[in-house]
């Protein structure tokens, strides 16, 4: 492709920022937080990696998933597409050249986009977890590698091995409030994220555990994805002040939207899934509003301390390109 026809930065943003407003809206108002520069960059990253889970899943901005009987040829594409991107070559898929740009400009360690993908391949092969450690492993290609990216966004070093385990963390947080929120949307699309060590202790099935007789316990589990989640946000928020103060401001505020999310599939327990555990719009704002006084503290109220060591530790970026299930 030409100098001539390469499509401007401008346009990327543009189109990324429309990918974002479709796809996220709790990340969308935290993104308007951060300073131009990281929160362009911001959608960027979000851009590339709606459209991966997008193609992996046959959906449209994470909504109305269809099932994909071409898992391989869908990751492939993936892989290839973001292969050319990290090399710097122009895609040619506003998504892909959104990375590329992303790439560039924070010198992003291609290991970190890898751990991404073999998160996809990972739906691609219709895996399952078995144990809590895979669990863990799973959460961490689908969102502790992004919360690492995240990071390096807000100009985070990619060398700042402490700071990117925090950042994790709060990836992790999220995907496990996702996961819980989501347990019985995952269910009726023929997947399960629960560990099955977790479903035998309940005397759950996959294939049944929407039943009416099986609700309460599947509340215990939500329940204890909801603390699982609530320990990896908080080791999370130990590492806002390496940030800046509109970056560690968004943080926060996205730490709160999305911790709403578990609190609310613990709080509703056996109830949790009649209906989609939601943060209203009012809510979301509040949140906001006391996330910018708690950056303003946050030296204070989140001191220098030692990661919990009961806390899962991410591979580190020469370890994590591989898959880990093999």
């Amino acid at each position: 492709m030409s100098d001539t026809a390469l499509p401007s930065r401008d346009a990327i943003v543009a189109t990324a920022q429309e990918s974002i407003a479709r796809g996220s809206k709790s990340f969308a108002a935290a993104s308007k937080l951060f300073d131009r520069p990281t929160r362009e960059r911001a959608w960027l990253l979000y851009a590339w990696c709606r459209a991966c889970d997008d193609i992996a899943d046959g959906q449209d901005h994470g909504h109305d998933m269809t099932g994909v009987d071409d898992g391989p040829a869908r990751l492939a594409e993936i892989a290839a597409k973001t292969d050319a991107a990290l090399a710097g070559e122009v895609v040619g898929d506003p998504a892909f050249d959104a990375l590329r740009l992303f790439a560039a400009e924070t010198a992003l360690p291609p290991a970190l986009a890898h751990d991404l993908i073999a998160g996809f391949a990972l739906d691609a092969e219709g895996w399952r977890p078995r144990s809590e450690a895979d669990l863990y492993q799973y959460c961490y290609h689908v969102a502790g590698a992004v919360g690492c990216m995240m990071a390096i966004a807000m100009g985070v070093a990619p060398s700042d091995e402490a700071t990117l385990d925090r950042a994790c963390d709060l990836g992790m947080a999220f995907q496990l409030a996702n996961i819980a929120r989501d347990i019985a949307e995952d269910a009726r699309a023929g997947r399960c994220y629960l560990p099955q060590e977790w479903l035998d202790e309940m005397g759950l099935s996959p294939d049944t555990l929407l039943a009416p007789e099986h609700r309460a316990a599947l509340g215990v589990l939500g329940v204890r994805l909801a603390d699982l989640a609530a320990g990896y946000e908080a080791s999370a928020r130990h590492g806002t002040p390496t940030l800046s103060f509109r970056s560690a401001w968004a943080v926060l505020a996205a730490a709160d939207i999305y911790g709403a999310i578990a609190r609310g599939v613990a709080a509703l327990g056996p109830r949790a899934w009649d209906g989609r555990v939601t943060t209203s719009s009012a809510a979301k704002l509040a949140m906001i509003g006391k996330a910018y006084f708690a950056a303003r503290r946050r030296a204070q109220a989140y001191p220098p301390s030692p990661r919990d060591r009961s806390l899962w530790t991410r591979p580190r970026n020469a370890e994590g390109g591989a898959n880990p299930f093999r």
